[in-house]
C-alpha cells in the first residue's frame, strides 16, 4: 500500500504527543503534500536541532546555548529560581512573561511505579544553587499530583540547609472556573489557599 519510508514517517510521527495511528497518517499526507514549502524545510530544522540542541549546564533547560537564554539574560533576578518538571513547563512559565527569575528542570518527577527515584533527578544541582547566597527564594511549581506532591516534600527536605524560603505555586479555582464544574481536590486546595481581599 505504501512504500518502508511513508511507513516509518507515519510510526515515527504516531509516537508524538497527541497524534494516533491515525492523526499521524494525516499529517504525514499533508507533509507529502506540501514536500518543498513544510517537509523539507521540516526536516532540515529537525535535523538542525537535533545536532545543536542539548540541555543548559546551569538550568537544565533545552536550547541551542549554552548557558541557555534563560540564564545568560543579564535581566534576570537571580535571586528567586522556580523549579519545574521539564523544559515544556519552563516555556509555558515563560509565556506568561509574569515571572523574570531563573529556572532549575529536575528533568521529571518521582514516581515509585516507574522507578524514578531522587537520583534519577536533577535534585542535587538545584541544592547546590540553592547554596549560592545571592539566592533568597525557591518556587516550587509542580504538578498537583501525588508525584508532583511528593516531589516537592523530596525536595525541600533537601533544601533544608540552604538559607532559602520554599514557597509553591497557588492551586485552586483557575481564573474563569465555575465552582460546580471543579472536583473536589481542587475546591479543597482553593480553601485551604485563601487570602484577605
Amino acid at each position: 500500500m505504501i512504500g518502508p519510508e511513508i511507513e516509518r514517517l507515519i510510526q515515527l510521527l504516531s509516537k508524538l504527543p497527541g497524534l494516533g495511528p491515525r492523526s499521524a497518517r494525516r499529517a504525514a499526507l499533508h507533509l507529502m503534500k506540501r514536500r518543498d514549502s513544510l517537509l523539507v524545510p521540516l526536516s532540515e530544522a529537525m535535523a538542525a536541532a537535533g545536532e545543536s540542541i542539548r540541555a543548559c549546564s546551569v538550568c537544565g533547560n533545552l536550547d541551542s546555548r549554552d548557558p541557555c537564554t534563560v540564564c545568560s539574560d543579564p535581566t534576570r533576578d537571580r535571586s528567586v529560581i522556580c523549579v519545574v518538571e521539564d523544559a515544556g513547563d519552563l516555556w509555558a512559565l515563560e509565556r506568561t512573561r509574569a515571572f523574570r527569575g531563573t529556572y532549575h528542570v529536575l528533568g521529571g518527577l518521582l514516581s515509585a511505579l516507574q522507578g524514578v527515584g531522587p537520583d534519577d533527578l536533577n535534585i542535587a544541582g538545584l541544592a547546590e544553587r540553592a547554596k549560592d547566597p545571592a539566592v533568597r527564594e525557591i518556587i516550587l511549581a509542580l504538578n498537583a499530583t501525588v508525584d508532583g506532591q511528593t516531589t516537592a516534600h523530596v525536595v525541600t527536605d533537601r533544601l533544608t540547609d540552604a538559607d532559602v524560603s520554599v514557597s509553591r505555586l497557588a492551586h485552586g479555582v483557575p481564573v474563569g472556573g465555575e465552582l460546580d464544574y471543579l472536583d473536589d481536590g481542587t475546591l479543597t486546595a482553593a480553601l485551604k489557599a485563601r487570602r484577605p481581599l
